[in-house]
């Protein structure tokens, strides 16, 4: 985690403060079916600030902890985005889709009836280093194209596995077709690709139904504001 001590930090507790205007982090609670640069243009117009960027991408679906660098801070987006994520997560079993998460076109399901020890057991062991293949549907770049660009044309093409290490999961629920995690893991771990490879290892097929991400590093999605909360605090005091 870099050092941010040096930097101001608004959130909850500190919206109220004199905010300084050469650079801070926002700590934002992303709500649902926005984008991240819709967060970030939003904070945008409300700063009148151009120099904005963010510390790692939230589908729209998915909702928490986005931290939104302006001004100077948008050096320690780097540093920042390598930190650990930590995750609840909802997996759906049998049904595979196309982008991995409750979004896309379904492409198989199957009626197969697992244990909750098999899952227990197969959640399990994905705790420590993986070698996992991104979606087809994420923002990495192949020969100079998104993979999402092509995901949308029905292209698909092979991509390379990538190291992750999943440092603990732990399941609060086990519910008929749904399991309920709490994933700790490093940067570049893609929840959509564990809860279909969780899927395939029961024999099965799975998808991300739901995603809260509730950490960053030593940020927590706790001390966050909505949009609309920084917006009207912010104006309140400017």
């Amino acid at each position: 985690m870099p050092e941010t001590n040096d930097i101001f930090i608004c959130n909850k507790s500190s919206i109220s403060s004199q905010i300084p205007e050469d650079g801070f982090i926002v700590l934002i609670d992303k709500e649902p079916d926005w984008t991240s640069f819709d967060v970030v243009a939003k904070l945008r117009g409300i700063l009148k600030i151009k120099k904005i960027g963010h510390a790692g991408t939230l589908d729209p679906f998915a909702t928490g902890l986005l931290l939104i660098l302006v001004g100077k801070a948008t050096k320690r987006q780097n540093g920042l985005m390598a930190a650990d994520k930590v995750y609840e997560a909802e997996i759906k079993l049998g049904e595979k889709t196309d982008s991995y998460d409750r979004t896309g076109k379904v492409t198989a399901t199957s009626d197969l009836k697992v244990s909750a020890e098999q899952i227990r057991e197969v959640v399990m062991s994905f705790v420590g280093e993986n070698l996992q293949i991104p979606p087809m549907f994420s923002a990495i770049k192949k020969d100079g194209k998104r993979l999402y660009e092509l995901a949308r044309k029905g292209i698909e093409i092979e991509r390379e596995p990538r190291k992750v290490t999943i440092h603990s999961i732990d399941i609060s629920a086990i519910e008929t077709d749904i399991i309920r995690v709490r994933v700790h893991c490093s940067k570049g771990t893609y929840i959509r690709s564990l809860a279909n490879d969780i899927g395939e290892r029961l024999g099965t097929y799975g998808h991300l139904k739901d995603l809260r991400r509730t950490s960053i590093g030593n940020f927590s999605v706790k001390d966050a504001l909505k949009v609309s909360e920084f917006a009207e605090e912010f104006n309140r005091i400017n």
